[in-house]
């Protein structure tokens, strides 16, 4: 039987305004409730609240299956289609956001490198990080939903499926090569772009993105930092977007679990800040999966019936490189004064200032002074 389109977004828009009214509840009662006063989020702090977050995305997960079930058996329009199975289609819904959340997590582990590169760059106090990190999430939710939106559209197309497929297939070819490379997020051109129009201050005030010196109103480190961290996670979009278009291309599955990873990825970052060096194998996880979704999309599909990958068999082949190539990260420790290397996405070149040298990454610094 062909492939459907479950979620119509005209049939469902009202969907989409309670998941993005629920969000923004969430990041109401994170910042200000949970997080009111800026403090240094400890390892215990940050492991409850990745766990909650966790949690409240298998809840929805769990929400939704049994919501289809019983919303799918009344939609006419779909149970007109010959040998259309609700029952089989909520099952695999729920497993499509599954496999769609667990590999926008593992992608996520990335941009937390990127995080701990630029927060200790630009010398942000861990008491301030957390406020850095919400914003820059709030961020990412509004581009990913511009991005979402717009492979929604471009997926339709068949020629954009084949280039979605190879584009992951030699993205993870790309990642998995990587050499080693050192970001400099002073050297970056929009930043330095940035800093022709608005003044920057050196010094910190607080917990201020912008402040006023001599009647001028200039923009501080926490901006700075901010700033590169939206850019980064523009590029790492280009890659985690299309991704779970491979898993799923129903727009509205694509979009809930993207939206529920990137909202733990603050909590994970503190949990994972002291320990991101030690998963220097995951990149090459990482590289087989997008090179395994790219295949799905363009090959696989054709061996089996219907055209498409059975989604089970791709949960378990994703979730089994991810678990093994953590686990061997973890039994085999990169040597001594090694860092793990950054897997750039396609595109980098556009916001960030790398160097290649085949050197480890330099330690921690602060901030240059302005030019």
């Amino acid at each position: 039987m062909p492939r459907v389109e479950l979620f119509p977004f005209a049939e469902y828009w009202w969907f989409y305004a309670a998941f993005v009214a629920m969000v923004c509840v969430l990041l109401a009662l994170d910042l200000g409730v949970f997080h009111r006063k800026a403090h240094d989020v400890s390892i215990k702090e940050a492991g409850i609240w990745t766990a909650v977050w966790i949690g409240l995305a298998a809840a929805f997960n769990v929400g939704l299956y049994f919501w289809l079930q019983h919303r799918l058996p009344l939609v006419e329009r779909l149970m007109a289609i010959p040998g259309f199975d609700p029952d089989a289609a909520a099952r695999r819904t729920a497993i499509e956001f599954l496999a769609g959340y667990v590999m926008e997590k593992a992608l996520s582990v990335d941009n937390i490198f990127v995080f701990v590169v630029v927060l200790n760059y630009f010398a942000i106090p861990a008491k301030y990080q957390h406020r850095v990190l919400f914003f820059g999430v709030l961020g990412a939710l509004v581009f990913r939903a511009i991005f979402i939106a717009i492979g929604a559209l471009l997926i339709q197309y068949y020629w954009v499926v084949m280039i979605f497929g190879a584009f992951l297939v030699f993205t993870g070819i790309k990642m998995m090569t990587a050499k080693d490379t050192e970001v400099e997020p002073e050297e970056n051109a929009l930043i330095r772009l940035f800093k022709r129009f608005i003044p920057v201050t050196n010094e910190m005030r607080g917990q201020s993105f912008f402040t006023v010196e001599n009647g001028k109103r200039v923009a501080t480190p926490m901006f700075i930092a901010l700033l590169f961290l939206e850019m980064t996670d523009i590029v790492f979009a280009v890659d985690s977007v299309p991704a779970i278009f491979g898993i799923t291309q129903e727009p509205m599955i694509v979009f809930t679990s993207n939206i529920f990873a990137i909202l733990g990825l603050r909590n994970l970052y503190f949990l994972l800040r002291g320990a991101i060096d030690r998963f220097h194998l995951l990149k090459y996880g990482l590289g087989i999966v997008l090179i395994f979704v790219g295949l799905k999309m363009t090959v696989l599909g054709r061996f089996f019936e219907g055209g498409h990958f059975p989604i089970e068999w791709s949960l378990a082949f994703i979730v089994a490189v991810l678990a093994i190539s953590t686990a061997l990260s973890l039994i085999y420790p990169p040597p001594a004064g090694k860092h793990r290397s950054l897997p750039l996405p396609l595109g980098s070149d556009l916001f960030m200032h790398k160097k290649g040298d085949g050197q480890p990454p330099a330690e921690p610094r602060g901030r240059k002074d302005d030019q």
